[in-house]
């Protein structure tokens, strides 16, 4: 390790005085302005993450769903997943160590996690639609060549696409092929295998409406569509051309708000879809014919999915079994049709499939059953090749939702009809500091501040069917706060009172929460 180099190019992307950096779930977020010195710096870490994983390590430039003028960055370790937490706490202490203390912070990582420095490095880098984004991706390049790491520079792809390149360079290609052209052919492949078998006729399941939040998705679904056009017609809207990222748009948007993004126009019934700015996040929704706002969440997308699975698996004979992992938002009608309709299991964290060993037996299965039996499971292997099984995928999941819907010959109001969502409500509290909230039970109870907890539990008993809770932000000085309940009133009523009270016991500032959405 060449310190006095890395001292050198360290001069040249300089730390704030005074500022100081959380790594979370999302990586490091804030404005693009303060994160000149952290993109150097996840340049280096990521580069004795290498060394000592003897992977390619993935280094992603992004803010996903945050104002165009944020920006953000965030690790991807070898299997596509998350960067492993011990991991996190190094990224949080070498982000905000002094200049000063910069060679003392990376020997100790070195010598804690018993890096191997003659190890060769390789990283892959990528990068959204941001202005910034491609002078920051720049500052990793300098951070990984200045510890001797060798580097492929992917340039504009959504997020989980670079989840993907890491992945098929650490399977040696047995995933699929680390290119651009790899993900686009892997995906599209099963996704045209699969409506082939559809039974439906016409363009009435066949044409889709996509809010790509002015992000790369429009990019790079624009790229791709030409791949399964026989197969499904999509229309882009918010595609970059003009607008500002995420603004009025996007999924998060269209979930929080509870209406289409703006610049699209939606007629009775049609199916529309909103990816959010980096196109790992997607939302479903329509206009009723009498005007009405439906939208259909992760949660109807995992029913959807896992009960389809679920029909494949018994129509194969496989008596294995389906679960279904949800976070603290799963809406509590989706929890207990999971559980009491479709009998699978239920935990809470997200959609989990299938494991390596599963997928294998699957795809021997088809080779070894009767016809009928056999295009089940040709099915079931489609789906598996489907799913970008790295990380949440807005394109992937897109593709599943309407290969499904065409083999079953849904409308997007059946689908809807499967149950009927408890109404609900999401509001966001201004805080001093977010870390004054503390969680435990999966994010569904309040540890600190003292008081919080009690003052929430007592607001539910007010209402019928309700529940709520908060967590603080991963990325900004937020709180958020979720309910739900019997009504939508009641629902609106229950998220106001609760942000009230967050707002007197864990320091908000600003103005105070008002009623009314």
């Amino acid at each position: 390790m060449d310190l006095g180099a890395i001292t050198k190019y360290s001069a040249l992307h300089a730390k704030p005085s005074g500022l100081i950096l959380q790594y979370g779930t999302a990586g490091f977020r804030t404005k693009a302005e303060h994160l000149d010195h952290v993109m150097f710096r996840m340049g280096l870490l990521a580069v004795l993450r290498s060394k000592q994983t003897k992977s390619t390590i993935g280094v992603m430039v992004t803010a996903s769903h945050n104002p165009e003028e944020d920006n953000g960055v965030k690790l991807v370790d070898p299997l596509g997943e998350m960067l492993a937490p011990s991991w996190e706490e190094h990224a949080t202490c070498l982000a905000n160590a002094e200049e000063q203390d910069m060679q003392r912070v990376l020997i100790d990582i070195s010598e804690k996690e018993a890096v191997n420095l003659q190890q060769d490095a390789f990283v892959v880098i990528g990068r959204d639609t941001r202005p910034s984004s491609e002078k920051l991706s720049q500052s990793v390049i300098d951070g990984v060549t200045v510890l001797g790491g060798q580097f492929h520079d992917y340039g504009l792809l959504t997020t989980p696409q670079l989840h993907y390149m890491v992945y098929c360079r650490n399977t040696g290609g047995r995933y699929g092929k680390a290119t651009i052209e790899g993900y686009y052919q892997k995906l599209s492949k099963a996704f045209v295998e699969l409506t082939k078998q559809a039974s439906c006729s016409g363009d009435e399941y066949r044409s889709l409406k996509v809010d790509c939040a002015n992000g790369i998705g429009a990019l790079k679904l624009r790229e791709m569509e030409h791949y399964f056009s026989q197969g499904l017609s999509v229309q882009l809207f918010n595609d970059g051309s003009k607008g500002k990222l995420n603004h009025l748009c996007g999924a998060d948007f269209v979930k929080s708000h509870q209406k289409p993004p703006q610049g699209m126009e939606i007629k009775s019934n049609e199916r529309c879809c909103s990816f959010d700015g980096d196109a790992d996040r997607i939302v479903y929704y329509y206009h009723d014919a009498d005007g009405q706002f439906h939208l259909i969440d992760g949660d109807k997308i995992a029913t959807l999915i896992s009960s389809f699975l679920k029909e494949l698996l018994v129509e194969i004979g496989e008596s294995l079994n389906i679960g279904v992992v949800q976070t603290a938002y799963a809406n509590g009608s989706s929890t207990r049709y999971l559980e009491e309709v479709m009998k699978v299991l239920n935990h809470f964290c997200f959609l989990a499939l299938f494991s390596t060993a599963v997928e294998m037996k699957i795809k021997q299965s088809a080779e070894q059953l009767e016809d009928k039996k056999r295009k089940a499971a040709k099915m079931l292997e489609n789906i598996i090749d489907l799913f970008n099984q790295a990380a949440g995928d807005a394109i992937s999941d897109m593709l599943v939702i309407e290969a499904i819907l065409a083999l079953k010959g849904l409308t997007v109001q059946q689908w809807d009809a499967l149950y009927t969502d408890l109404p609900n409500r999401q509001l966001k509290v201004q805080v001093a500091d977010r870390r004054v909230i503390s969680t435990t039970n999966a994010e569904r109870q309040a540890v600190t501040p003292p008081g919080l907890q009690e003052a929430i539990n007592d607001l539910v008993k007010k209402y019928k069917l309700s529940r709520a809770f908060v967590r603080p932000s991963g990325t900004e000085d937020v709180v958020r706060v979720y309910a739900e309940a019997d009504s939508q009133e009641s629902a609106d009523h229950l998220a106001h009172e609760v942000s009230l009270a967050v707002f007197q016991l864990a320091g908000g500032i600003g103005e105070r929460p008002q009623p009314g959405f």
